[in-house]
């Protein structure tokens, strides 16, 4: 039979994953006061910090860029593709945030030094400004030796009113003393070395006596890159030309300061550009002009002398006509090979552009040969007549288009004005931008929420203690009894605490629940066992109840003294055997010493009927754990305990042994052989279904049959299923 009862709870089936609403519910509504508790404090946590957070607040600027295109409509076309640009927004935001523009800006306002008052960490500020104890510190000038420290350094207030300050270093050591708008510098002989000085210049510093500011130094890339951190600049719109900047920070006024130099130096460095670019022309034209005039001289003088030695000879209509055509020809692969050199600091040799001027070169070119042939034909006075009189025009020429290029450029440079337009200055609302204040508070008291809601779903999640019958049934073991939790039963246990410190003994009538109010819920809980025991008694091979449990701590001495006491109050003797001679405290709970028990009378130190209390109430006996011995489990073993199990089962109507936990020692194991009837107590909210799945198949390998569980100190809650209806029924006096 044992057999058969391990295989059916071990072949019971699986239980479908299906989520149950109502078992979630239920623990959320278990869990309500720690949900409410904890979302108060997060909302309580989040509009704290709301209200004393540091204020970030933001300046904002518009800036239009337009496309690049000539400053002077009159000038040429080709001088005017020259300096025809389009740059789109993403290239002038890389402009913005780069070191050129950037960098202006860090050295202006030395933002190399970082210096700040020393508030509570988050809060602090926020907190300094409700009670008007804020700091403020302007540093202009602050400067420290190669060998020292970047930073560490303490600034203290020594004199609010006079302005008198102290500067330490990372090992609080004075540096040096200063005053506010005058510069200061240590001495050698203060920073023990011969090297520079420390030297510091304060322009403004406000603040409570004591207050102390902490200085550092940081790298100007370091600047450089919180600059661009807090500066944001944006498109609006699509290829409009117009970009946002903005920039937050604590210091309104700052803000507003930092972007409009921003904005500042990103308008000069673009006027400065498009004025570069004609600098950078005109330098190589008036590079070339003094060249080209001292060539053009030269070949001058040579036509002249050739005339006069050959006696002014002229050009006929053919030469003349082929002087003009080459003219022409030599001044177009002049102005081929200047555009050729522009084009050539912008674009590769693949560029289209590039490609038409050399093809246009290439067809003039050999325009140029097949003049050259024909002019072989001239007699060679007009050939040589042509030559030097084609190299007079060509460079007359090529001089006045680069005297008017060279007027047209100074032009230019004189006029540039840039394609950028400063639309608004920085300017801020003075609104804090940060931290949203609602947004903030909402999210805390949210995440209070679902972090306590989270924690109730994984306590439940990983709490594994039976809540409901209806667990025990389906591993297979019945359920005897459920015995609702009894707050009177608690006070019992508190009192007798109290009196144990305070060394008095407590009266036996207060001792029982069963005693105390025989109206509590868990009274009639073991009333209700009581009627369900004797029937399944029928069938046992003795009178002898063990009453055990797979762990400590789950109310084991409680059922039984109370069950044996509501067994006595029907007219039946009763015996209670307290088996647990390692741990047994069922003496304590009835008043009972522990000189005199079952370990003494199994060692036959005393007999049985001096180790058997009969002064609690009427028909129940008690017998004591007695002294506790070396080995429990080898005296349990002995005849001596079969004797006596003998004869208190043919002396007594109901036999009760308490036993220390199965799954601690195997103490239960031996006791249940004696036994015909084993009642197993579980926890509610603390047994798991596996200690009592696997504490009745230990004690089925020992040949003991669990006949049913008594499910203890059962709490009323939404998750379980169990109600407490039926024991609303109570006793009501007479009077």
């Amino acid at each position: 039979m044992t057999q058969n009862t391990r295989s059916q709870r071990s072949q019971q089936p699986p239980q479908p994953d299906v989520i149950d609403l109502g078992k979630l519910l239920g623990l959320l509504l278990d869990g309500k006061w720690i949900i409410i508790f904890t979302t108060f404090v997060f909302a309580v946590l989040g509009v704290t910090y709301a209200l004393l957070a540091t204020p970030i607040y933001k300046a904002d600027a518009l800036i239009q860029v337009e496309q690049k295109n000539s400053g002077m409509p009159v000038l040429s076309e080709g001088l005017s593709d020259m300096f025809a640009q389009e740059s789109n927004a993403a290239t002038e935001i890389e402009i913005i945030k780069s070191r050129m523009v950037l960098g202006k800006t860090v050295d202006k306002f030395n933002l190399t030094t970082v210096a700040q008052p020393n508030y509570l960490p988050v809060i602090g500020k926020g907190l300094a400004t409700r009670l008007g104890s804020e700091a403020h510190i302007k540093v202009e000038r602050f400067d420290i030796p190669e060998y020292a420290e970047t930073g560490g350094y303490t600034l203290t207030l020594d004199n609010a009113e006079t302005g008198e300050y102290s500067l330490f270093d990372l090992n609080e050591k004075l540096l040096l003393k200063g005053k506010v708008g005058e510069f200061a510098k240590s001495s050698n002989d203060s920073v023990n070395s011969e090297q520079a000085p420390f030297s510091i210049f304060i322009s403004y510093l406000e603040g409570p006596q004591g207050q102390k500011f902490s200085l550092s130094k940081r790298s100007k890339l370091m600047a450089i890159n919180w600059l661009s951190s807090n500066l944001s600049v944006s498109e609006r719109g699509k290829q409009s030309g117009i970009l946002s900047f903005g920039f937050e920070g604590p210091d309104s006024r700052q803000n507003i300061d930092l972007l409009n130099d921003i904005a500042t130096n990103y308008f000069l460095q673009n006027v400065d550009r498009n004025a570069a670019e004609a600098e950078n022309s005109l330098e190589f034209l008036k590079d070339k002009l003094p060249e080209i005039k001292g060539q053009l001289t030269v070949n001058e003088d040579a036509l002249n002398k050739y005339r006069q030695d050959n006696e002014s000879v002229d050009l006929g209509l053919e030469a003349q006509s082929t002087l003009k055509v080459m003219v022409e020809l030599e001044s177009q692969l002049n102005e081929l090979t200047f555009k050729e050199s522009e084009l050539a600091q912008r674009f590769t040799k693949e560029h289209p552009a590039y490609v038409a001027v050399l093809e246009k070169r290439k067809t003039l070119l050999a325009q140029k040969r097949k003049l050259e042939d024909q002019i072989r034909k001239l007699p060679k006075t007009q050939r040589e007549v042509l030559r030097l009189t084609r190299d007079v025009q060509v460079n007359q020429e090529i001089y006045v288009q680069l005297l008017n290029k060279s007027q047209e450029l100074a032009i230019v440079k004189a006029s540039t004005v840039g394609n950028v337009r400063i639309l608004d200055k920085a300017d801020s609302n003075g609104l804090a931008v940060k931290p949203k204040k609602p947004l903030i508070a909402v999210l805390a008291t949210l995440l209070g929420g679902m972090l306590s809601v989270a924690f109730v779903l994984l306590r439940a999640a990983f709490h594994r203690g039976v809540e409901s019958p209806d667990q025990i049934e389906e591993i297979g073991l019945s359920v005897y009894a459920t015995i609702p939790k009894s707050e009177q039963q608690e006070k019992i246990e508190k009192s007798y605490q109290k009196l144990r410190k305070s060394g008095k003994k407590r009266p036996a009538e207060e001792a029982l629940l069963t005693l105390v109010n025989p109206a509590d819920l868990a009274v009639e809980a073991l009333r209700s066992l009581r009627t369900s025991l004797h029937f399944a008694m029928m069938e046992a091979k003795n009178n002898v109840i063990m009453i055990t449990g797979p762990s400590p701590g789950i109310g084991k001495s409680f059922v039984s003294t109370n069950f044996a006491s509501v067994i006595a109050s029907s007219g039946q003797k009763v015996l209670v055997i307290d088996a647990d001679m390692r741990k047994g405290h069922i003496g304590h709970s009835v008043v009972l010493a522990h000189t005199h028990g079952l370990s003494d009378c199994l060692a036959n130190t005393h007999s049985v009927e001096d180790v058997i209390h009969t002064s609690i109430t009427e028909n129940l006996d008690f017998i004591s754990k007695g002294k506790t011995p070396p080995n429990p489990s080898e005296i349990l073993m002995h005849a001596r305990f079969t004797e006596l199990v003998e004869w208190a089962s043919e002396n007594y109507d109901i036999v009760l042994i308490d036993t220390p936990p199965v799954l601690a020692v195997t103490d239960a194991a031996i006791v249940g052989r004696h036994s015909g009837t084993t009642l197993m107590v579980s926890r509610f909210g603390i047994t798991s279904t596996k200690e009592l799945e696997v504490a009745a198949d230990r004690l089925e390998q020992a040949g003991v049959e669990t006949k049913g569980v008594i499910l203890n100190a059962v709490e009323k809650t939404a998750s379980s299923y169990y109600t407490y209806g039926y024991y609303n029924y109570a006793y009501k006096s007479d009077a």
